[in-house]
């Protein structure tokens, strides 16, 4: 393994945008596909391109975070693998917690420094993709660049909701705009392959992975700047070598409800975009020594079943279900990702739930369409569920609705016949 290069995760803000399933987590902790969390995404990124020391910046919501890979990633004492989390903290010299992306590597650049690294990998803790980083490190290293960022090339639709970047024909970086207005973009277009070309895929976006010289950083991190995307990457383009590594593959910023819940359900197409049965791309995760499911008497189509459920359900179609999933008979789920549970219930609790209420799992007769329901809840029998675009969005104690999808909290208690 090369130990020229030190990746630093970017755990995200308050991450608004996925509330209510940030209410109780960090973003990177959100789970994903059933088993997974979102952090294990760039850090299984990591350990494929043979970077084995990786710290995780995170400051809302860490306990579950730290929990998770705490357990996940451990390294044999003979090895300089690491995976550790900072969390923002209080110094004599700064009393501050992260005022953006760039703010939170200066914080922690101490921590950076006790190590030896040549270049620093900074990832986003909230994007699905697969991707080689030591072909965009060789790649830097073979241009003499002081910063090469990765871009994609985007569609003209799509280019508004990025920053993004033109480039000459030696994929050097010339100019910047952030989420430039379509009248704008004929000025905007790049080099890029002969298919991207072919796609209509003409701007290059900035997808938020960035590679520094070690030095480099040390001395960009004594300005006040607080953010990279804004601000730092901006400026170092006319004064310093910046590049363009383009990537052409899968690659979603899932940083919303609605995002979110279209990649988890699209993970259960013939031929997903993101393919979790790439063995020479493994996603790692905690490893669990779950049972093998059990299922009866239910319809599949389009879905996936993780480990450990015990599923009675009527039909599941183009749904994901979560670890420990309890569904109980005559039910019907479709287009939803169940997140599971975290533990089981004992048969003595379960027996005693059923005299005097609702079980942790789904119950008897439900109907669920349009949602995603997180861990360890409570839903009863006969309970119905239909999200769409005629719910109106709301926010309160047992569930949120955004864009039509109805989000059951973490350790809801949804009585028997209870309706959305």
């Amino acid at each position: 393994m090369k130990e020229n290069t030190l990746a630093i995760i970017l755990g995200g803000g308050q991450g608004t945008r996925l509330s209510p399933l940030t209410d109780e987590r960090s973003k990177p902790a959100v789970p994903i596909a059933g088993k997974y969390r979102l952090v294990d995404i760039p850090i299984s990124n990591c350990l494929n391109s043979d970077i084995n020391r990786m710290f995780v910046l995170t400051q809302f919501n860490s306990a579950s975070l730290n929990q998770h890979i705490k357990n996940t990633y451990q390294f044999s004492n003979f090895s300089s693998a690491f995976v550790d989390v900072l969390a923002a903290e209080q110094t004599p010299e700064n009393k501050n917690w992260f005022q953006g992306t760039a703010d939170a590597v200066r914080q922690c650049l101490h921590h950076f420094l006790d190590f030896d690294f040549e270049y620093a990998l900074i990832l986003s803790g909230d994007q699905l993709y697969q991707m080689d980083y030591q072909k965009m490190i060789d790649a830097h290293a073979k241009a003499g660049a002081d910063i090469t960022l990765a871009t994609l090339p985007v569609v003209a639709k799509e280019a508004p909701e990025f920053g993004i970047l033109k480039s000459d024909e030696e994929h050097r970086i010339t100019e910047f705009i952030e989420k430039p207005v379509t009248e704008l973009l004929p000025d905007w277009k790049s080099v890029v392959s002969e298919e991207m070309e072919q796609k209509g895929r003409l701007y290059l976006a900035s997808m938020g992975i960035y590679v520094f010289n070690r030095d480099l950083l040390i001395q960009l991190m004594e300005n006040d700047t607080k953010d990279f995307g804004k601000e730092i990457i901006p400026d170092a383009i006319n004064e310093y070598k910046v590049m363009s590594y383009q990537y052409e593959g899968y690659w979603t910023d899932i940083g919303n409800i609605d995002a979110f819940y279209e990649e988890n359900l699209a993970l259960t197409d013939d031929i997903p975009a993101f393919n979790l049965f790439d063995k020479e791309r493994t996603i790692y995760t905690h490893a669990r020594l779950l049972p093998p499911s059990k299922i009866s008497g239910t319809c599949l189509y389009r879905a996936m079943v993780t480990e450990g459920c015990i599923i009675n359900a009527k039909e599941i179609t183009h749904s994901v279900i979560g670890i420990r999933s309890r569904i109980g008979k005559d039910t019907v789920i479709n287009n939803s990702y169940v997140m599971g549970n975290d533990y089981y219930q004992e048969l003595a609790e379960i027996d005693f739930e059923n005299n005097n209420g609702t079980v942790m799992g789904i119950g008897e007769r439900c109907f669920l369409d349009r949602c995603i329901v997180d861990k360890n809840c409570f839903i009863g029998n006969d309970v119905s569920i239909r999200g769409g675009d005629h719910l109106d969005e709301t926010n309160n104690k047992l569930y949120a609705v955004k864009d039509g999808i109805v989000v059951i909290k973490k350790g809801a208690v949804l009585p028997n016949g209870f309706s959305i």
